[in-house]
């Protein structure tokens, strides 16, 4: 399997869940701490962190922390692994 591949079905994976998807959404407008996506998308905090945990995992998100206070996250979405899905989608649309 080819690390392209690799890096396609991994992003498949991690979009799999519903909650996952909504999270990229959101994160696909601006970073957010991981507090903040919990509350818009009604998820208790330890949910969430293992829906982040995962789509970090998975090669889909970033964790930085402020300089002001490493107890938070900040959470921001990678273009490269969207950038394989929209060439795997051109192409499997092509025929």
């Amino acid at each position: 399997m080819s690390t392209k591949t690799k890096r396609i079905d991994d992003a498949f994976a991690a979009l799999a869940d519903p909650a996952r998807r909504r999270a990229v959404e959101l994160l696909a407008r601006q970073p957010l701490p991981a507090g903040e996506l919990a509350r818009v998308l009604r998820l208790s905090p330890s949910v969430m962190s293992k829906h982040l945990r995962i789509l970090r995992n998975r090669g889909m998100v970033t964790e930085a922390h402020p300089p002001h206070d490493t107890r938070v996250r900040i959470y921001s979405l990678r273009s490269a692994p969207m950038a394989d899905l929209r060439a795997w989608l051109d192409l499997a649309e092509r025929g």
